[in-house]
């Protein structure tokens, strides 16, 4: 049996034009959802103003604090459970820390006062710290925690460390199905207010109390003379030193 040229070029010809198609159909969706916004490092933090289960709060009442800002997608979820329960833990050594704590989720002021009620009923925790209600969405897309490659309606569990200046310092994004690391969070505010206050740097995986880096020389006269400061020197550009006491801003 042969096949005809003609039929051939036609049937070809179907197969481009359907997967032109689909193409074209996939162009206008993805053009039609909108991106998600996100602030930028060491710019302003978003402002703003939003009822919460502690009353209202707004981005100017932390000034001169660090805040952490964190979203998670829905109350009554176990993941997020398990989050509030460690922040919750956590907050008085956050507070030392001259940082403060905000949540936020998609649902009322009444679900979330429902839902910490639970947890402290049903797991003996008290969460101290308030939660935003963002029904609008307004802080949530003005912090880019609706992502649509997720979902359009919840927020994903999205963390800022803004500083006392108002300026956001780090941020950090976790899907739906997976918890935040806590303990993670305590290490990089404590790290940020290390190298603020003493302009070091700090290494992989550095907590408080471990050796800092030492910025690398910018003139050669200053990398020659690198070794004889009495430095933890392994090379020109990479020297540590015992880690400044800090006095925390």
């Amino acid at each position: 049996m042969t096949c005809d040229p003609k039929m051939y070029e036609k049937y070809v010809a179907g197969i481009r034009a359907s997967v032109d198609a689909t193409a074209s159909d996939h162009q206008a969706t993805s053009s039609a959802r909108p991106l998600a916004r996100l602030p930028g490092l060491n710019q302003a933090a978003p402002n703003f103003r939003a009822s919460t289960t502690h009353g209202p709060r707004s981005l100017e009442d932390y000034v001169g604090k660090w805040l952490i800002l964190f979203s998670h997608p829905a109350d009554f979820t176990p993941v997020c459970t398990t989050e509030f329960i460690a922040f919750a833990r956590q907050a008085n050594t956050f507070k030392k820390m001259n940082c403060e704590l905000l949540g936020l989720s998609i649902d009322s002021t009444y679900s979330h006062i429902a839902w910490l009620r639970n947890i402290e009923e049903k797991f003996g925790v008290e969460v101290p710290f308030p939660i935003i209600d963002d029904l609008s969405m307004a802080v949530a897309h003005a912090y880019g925690m609706i992502q649509p490659g997720a979902s359009d309606t919840s927020a994903v569990r999205a963390t800022f460390i803004i500083d006392p200046d108002g300026l956001v310092r780090a941020m950090a994004y976790y899907p739906m199905t997976n918890g935040r690391s806590v303990v993670e969070f305590l290490r990089l505010l404590g790290a940020l207010q290390m190298s603020d206050e003493n302009k070091v740097a700090t290494p992989e995986g550095w907590t408080t109390g471990e050796p800092v880096i030492v910025p690398p020389p910018a003139t050669i006269g200053e990398a020659r003379a690198r070794k004889k400061l009495g430095y933890d020197y392994t090379d020109w550009y990479f020297s540590k030193m015992p880690a400044p006491e800090t006095n925390v801003s």
